[in-house]
Parts: C-alpha cells; structure tokens; sequence
C-alpha cells in the first residue's frame, strides 16, 4: 500500500542518517568567558582579578573558595592564595556605562580603545595589572608600562581567555615566575644570614655595654679599675643635679608642710587676702566666709 499515484519518497525519508552532535555557538562561548567568572560561572563582580593563566575571576569569589578549600576546583588547583592572582587596572567603556546594553563590552584597551568583548586578543601585565589589547601592546616598543610606567618583561605578560597552546605557555611562564620568585626569596634569606654571622662580635660588645649603662653605677672593686669610680661619681652627680632642680621649683616648695602664703614674697596683697592668715580676716568678727551663712550670722 502507498507509494501509488505517481509519489516518489525522497532519500532522506527512507534511509535514517545518524543525528549530528550538537556543535557549541563559539561567539556565545566566547563572549560568556569575557563576561563571567570562572570559578562561579556567576557574572564578573569588581574587583576582577586574574591568574597566572589568563582566566578571569571576581575576587570576592576567590577569597570564599579559598577560606573554604573544598569549593576549589581541580582546575583552579594552582591559586592556593592571594599572591597566584593579580587585581586587573580596567578602563571603562563609555558606550557600555551610557546604555548598559550587553551588545557592547564593559571594559577597552587603554590605548586605542578596542571593545574588551573577545573579539580581540587582550593580555595583562602580571607586574602591573594593565590591561591592553594585543595589537596596541605589539606596537609599544618600551617595555615600561603605558598607563602607570611600571616596567615589565616579556615573562609577565599573560594572555587572557587565550587558546590551548596560550594556556600552555603561561604555564611555563607562571612556573618560571614562580622559581624566579622563591630564588629572590632564598637569596634575600641566605644574604641576611651572611651579615648576622658578620656581626655577633660587635653586637655583643654594644650588648654588654648597654647592660653595663643599665645596671646603673658599679660598687668599686678590689681591682682599682677608674671606670667604675668615674661612673659612680657621674651617678652621684646627676642625682644632686635633679635633686637641685626639684629643690628650685617653686610647685615643690609649696608642697611643702611649712609653707604659708602670708610669708611668700612672690605673692601679691590681693591673694593674701583671700587666705585667714591675712591680718583683715584675723580682725574681722564674723564668720569665716566658707561657714559664713546671713540667716544666723
């Protein structure tokens, strides 16, 4: 039955073909990197941050899975902290700020003002954290940073949401900064150690001397030494001194029991006054003036 009255059935509806995998929208994948961390997949947050590879991240994302090491994937297993990431210096772009429309991307290179969406190459200086597109970047000749005048090296620039073979090859240079680094460190260590062992000598010496003015002066010793006389005699002195200073000031001469202000010759009739040891308050046959009251005096 069928197939009668002159219908011929095409190829396609009598012999079944396998079904082709589904083929990922690369200007879509391409684009999600640019815009979204990749720890979270969640959307990128100021401050962004990135890694020795090139892959971007909020940093507020970074510090929660480092305080929580299980939410560490194993492809973030190289940050193990803080200094395996570098804060990123973005410039803005104006079109984006005006309409926030996502058809446009946030951030442009510096210098000649490329849409930082991936449709470009872009990388980052690990020394500074400028961000420039790679174009702009193969046309400065100075390695000195155009934006804040750091300089760099060809070691740290780092690819960003690059390919494959880019991620390979900030591998290399992440491990090779890394060793760099920890000789630096070794080094400052090792040349540290050298000037303490230079040192213990003469450090001792200003060690038992400063004991030595501490202990403040020596009883004379059977020995004679003229040192521990002299600083005995230096002693002595600077506490007659102090003592002579104290004895001169007038705030320690009132403070005393036998002190009267009607017998101070430095005070005036008018403060006399005020005091019951004034002749006029010795006469006067009321009341003191602090009992003083008017109702029964």
């Amino acid at each position: 039955m069928g197939c009668d009255g002159g219908t011929i059935p095409r190829r396609d509806e009598l012999v079944r073909l396998k079904k082709k995998p589904e083929q990922k929208d690369k200007d879509a994948e391409r684009q999600f990197r640019w815009k979204h961390c990749t720890l979270t997949q969640e959307r990128l947050q100021k401050p962004i941050v990135m890694c020795g590879l090139g892959r971007l991240y909020s940093k507020q994302n970074i510090i929660e899975a480092l305080l929580e090491k299980d939410r560490m994937p194993e492809s973030c297993s190289h940050i193990k902290s803080l200094k395996d990431i570098k804060d990123l210096n973005l410039t803005a772009n104006p079109a984006y700020e005006a309409s926030h429309d996502d058809k446009s991307a946030e951030f442009i290179c510096a210098l000649i003002g490329l849409e930082m969406s991936g449709q470009f190459r872009f990388a980052a200086l690990w020394s500074c954290g400028c961000v420039f597109s790679e174009r702009a970047l193969k046309e400065v000749k100075d390695k000195t940073c155009s934006v804040c005048q750091v300089p760099f090296t060809e070691q740290d620039i780092v690819i960003l949401n690059g390919t494959d073979e880019d991620v390979d090859l900030m591998r290399t240079r992440m491990e090779a900064r890394v060793a760099r680094l920890k000789a630096e460190k070794k080094a400052k260590a090792d040349k540290k150690a050298k000037v303490k062992e230079s040192l213990p000598a003469t450090q001792t010496s200003g060690s038992l001397n400063k004991d030595a003015n501490d202990a403040g002066p020596s009883k004379p010793t059977t020995s004679g030494k003229p040192g521990n006389v002299i600083s005995k005699l230096s002693s002595t002195n600077k506490r007659a001194l102090i003592s002579d200073k104290i004895g001169d000031d007038p705030l320690f001469k009132k403070s005393k029991q036998d002190y009267s202000v009607a017998k101070d010759p430095n005070a005036t009739a008018v403060y006399k006054s005020l005091f019951t040891t004034h002749e006029s308050e010795q006469d006067q046959k009321r009341a003191h003036w602090v009992t003083y009251n008017p109702f029964y005096n």
